[in-house]
């Protein structure tokens, strides 16, 4: 015998109506703290003069206690989407104030506009550039607030031009962020015997090698200044393909052929963002700091200068030389150190380092990123 209402089979109509009820409820109780949260953001904009403030630091720990929290919730959002969310919400709020011109290597649908976007969130205003000079070009003639540039593929290895441009500019480092490198093969029609020239940036082109040459063996390569400049040329001429990101093929009408060419799959690219002030430091949150020196060219005087790293416990996570076009065999040394230049462990390696050294910068200390 039924003893309730409720079908033996089917909908229990009423309990999913009492749970859209309360989703309303809790909808209208999102959206009430999400105006709240706005006029506190305003608040403090105001109390710092009335401009939009961008504080790295301060928003990597703000999302890394969003994340927490959820956490002990016992939340069914996986954690990425509630960074994801959050990160928005944060650019929703400062975008009250103002919205960030941010300047990256274009056009639209590259890696390097995914990391500004999971950076910054939407509510900014991206530029395009078409080459990562006239990224740093726009930055430095203040023709925008913020630049991202690509400085080191987890297969490929570091950007040159990028470390190049890093040495002489007087922008700083005031945040990196990681990005996924997932290439698709992409072109008009979607067929593969259609392709007769793949175009992509170098950097892509080097990471798919594998790939192309037992797909498209005969096929000509060509390379472009970008994955997206080469998405045009394929959105206008049906014999070329380009490699590029998913997004690419949404901008640009294109339709992928091959998903995931890259030929390693854990693929990653590291992005840094570039500003005017230096970021500052938060407890609770890593930071990395980039420097770049030079020594003189006698025997052990690179040794020497990386000692006191060792002796105040300092780790290194990278250490690349790069010519100084100083002098022939002169090097340029780039440094990734794990710490705040305000650590003082980290604060006595470089005062040690800078009596041996011939030059020393600080790029920047920076929130460490997290890899998702």
């Amino acid at each position: 015998m039924q003893t309730n209402s409720t079908p033996a089979c089917g909908e229990d109509t009423e309990r999913i109506e009492e749970l859209r009820r309360r989703i309303d409820e809790v909808d209208r109780a999102i959206v009430t703290h999400l105006v709240e949260r706005a006029r506190l953001a305003h608040a403090v904009g105001v109390a710092k003069g009335g401009t939009a403030v961008y504080r790295p630091e301060r928003e990597r720990a703000v999302i890394h206690k969003a994340v927490e929290t959820a956490r002990t919730l016992g939340s069914l959002v996986p954690e990425a989407s509630v960074a994801a969310l959050y990160q928005e919400i944060i650019a929703a709020c400062r975008a009250v104030e103002g919205k960030p011109r941010v300047a990256y290597l274009g056009p639209c649908g590259t890696f390097t506009e995914m990391a500004v976007l999971k950076q910054f969130g939407h509510a900014c205003d991206l530029v395009p550039c078409e080459s990562i000079d006239a990224v740093f070009h726009a930055l430095e003639s203040e023709k925008v607030n913020f630049a991202v540039v690509p400085v080191e593929n987890s297969t490929q290895g570091s950007v040159t031009r990028t470390l190049d441009l890093l040495f002489g500019t007087n922008r700083s480092i005031i945040a990196e962020v990681y990005v996924p490198v997932a290439h698709n093969l992409m072109n008009r029609s979607g067929r593969l015997e259609d392709i007769e020239c793949v175009m992509a940036h170098p950097q892509a082109l080097a990471q798919c090698r594998g790939w192309l040459a037992a797909h498209l063996p005969s096929v000509r390569i060509e390379s472009r200044a970008s994955n997206a400049e080469a998405a045009v040329q394929a959105s206008r001429d049906p014999k070329v393909a380009a490699i590029a990101a998913s997004r690419a093929a949404e901008l640009y009408e294109l339709t992928v052929v091959a998903a995931a060419v890259q030929d390693e799959p854990s693929n990653r690219t590291r992005f840094v963002v570039l500003g005017a002030k230096n970021a500052g430091r938060v407890e609770g949150v890593a930071s990395k700091t980039s420097v770049v020196f030079s020594v003189n060219n006698t025997a052990g005087s690179l040794f020497k200068a990386l000692e006191p790293f060792s002796v105040h416990g300092v780790s290194m996570t990278k250490l690349e030389s790069r010519p100084s076009r100083h002098g022939a065999w002169d090097y340029n040394f780039y440094v990734d150190l794990e710490g705040h230049e305000l650590d003082d462990n980290v604060a006595r390696a470089l005062s040690d380092l800078s009596g041996m050294a011939t030059y020393l910068k600080v790029l920047g200390s920076y929130p460490m990123a997290v890899d998702q």
